[in-house]
């Protein structure tokens, strides 16, 4: 099941070090959104829905999650083997283009090209021997067998005449080095430093960044403005039903290397949590003071939400503690499902002591009626 199936972590949209309490709450509002009964148009609601619940089965089990996990981090460690080894592996030579390569014009640069020059077939230089004697010259001709005679027995092979062909292939490195470009040079020089040169154009590593956002940029899916590294300005538009730590990637819009396809962005949704609401997965969560009669006798009490004003019933006798849901009232999903706001009562006393109060307590400890 684990090998099937979407990253669980992504399908719930929480992160890897999610605890069971988020893990549920994700799972609770993801069901709700897209749940077959509320999306009776879309033919891919029991899919997601059947997913949705595998994810949750494979997260809410610690053994199935902790076996999960080390299998995740067992196939990345094998990728960046596999990355490292294909690094290591001999580079592949660039074709030539009617000059020396700029890959050559590099080795020569740092002295590592001894082996190409073994293997390449070098122009036999010109023996420095005298210039090709006139006939009318017999008398120099007797005198230089002896001297050639070491040179023959090293070197077996007869001396050629130069031609004007072999002349111009032993110019030729000198003028083709000179026409490799200067573009070309730079990043040959680049990759070599770098051990990769290839054919290839690999991806630049993708730039991870938080994007702080509120709870009203997640209500009104907000196109937000986000400073980059690099001062590039780039704009992150929130998607419908996006929650707390979700990530969002932009293709091509991360940093520039020359020679190399540019990376993308990863721009991870960070609420705010320090105002009077909080978020979990798309519910909304806030807290509520009552007082003692409240509590004992029940009320109701409207309160202000980023979504409007809502009327909170709360039932007599409810303790300090108590949550009360209601539903529909959190963040806009996906298919017009809705977060629930979850109110948390507070028991408050008054500021200053209320002698009625102190009296019905001591009655209730001392046995005491008034």
């Amino acid at each position: 099941m684990v090998e099937t199936m979407r990253d669980p972590y992504a399908i719930l949209g929480v992160r890897r070090n999610a605890g069971p309490d988020e893990i549920k709450a994700a799972w609770r509002s993801l069901a709700k959104a897209v749940h077959p009964d509320h999306n009776q148009d879309d033919p891919t609601a029991a899919e997601r829905f059947a997913e949705a619940g595998k994810a949750y089965e494979l997260l809410r089990d610690p053994k199935l999650r902790s076996r999960y996990d080390y299998a995740r981090r067992e196939a990345e460690l094998r990728r960046m083997e596999a990355m490292k080894a294909k690094r290591r592996s001999p580079a592949q030579e660039e074709p030539p283009v009617d000059a020396e390569t700029a890959e050559e014009a590099a080795s020569q640069i740092f002295g590592a090209d001894a082996r190409k020059k073994a293997e390449r077939p070098a122009p036999k230089p010109a023996p420095k021997a005298q210039p090709r004697p006139a006939a009318k010259e017999p008398a120099r001709d007797a005198e230089r067998p002896a001297q050639a005679a070491p040179a023959a027995e090293a070197k077996p092979e007869p001396a050629v005449e130069l031609q004007p062909e072999a002349a111009a292939r032993t110019e030729a490195p000198l003028m083709q080095r000179a026409a490799a470009p200067a573009a070309e040079l730079v990043a040959a020089i680049v990759r070599r430093i770098r051990g990769r040169a290839s054919k290839t154009a690999e991806k630049v590593p993708d730039l991870t960044i938080d994007v702080a956002v509120s709870i009203e940029d997640m209500i009104n899916r907000q196109r937000l403005s986000v400073e980059l590294p690099d001062g590039e300005v780039l704009k992150v538009q929130i998607p419908p039903g996006a929650v707390d730590g979700q990530a969002i990637r932009l293709a091509e819009q991360g940093y520039r290397v020359t020679g190399m396809t540019r990376g993308d962005v990863v721009a991870t949704l960070r609420v705010n949590q320090d105002g009077a609401f909080r978020t979990q997965g798309l519910d909304l969560m806030t807290t509520l003071p009552i007082d003692l009669q409240g509590a004992v006798l029940g009320c109701e009490q409207v309160i202000e939400t980023p979504l409007g004003s809502v009327t909170v019933t709360v039932p007599a006798w409810s303790g300090s503690d108590r949550v009360i849901r209601l539903e529909g009232r959190g963040l806009p999903g996906t298919y017009g499902a809705h977060g629930d706001l979850l109110v948390e009562l507070r028991l408050v006393l008054p500021d200053t002591p209320d002698d009625k109060i102190l009296d019905l307590m001591r009655s209730q400890r001392d046995g005491l009626y008034l």
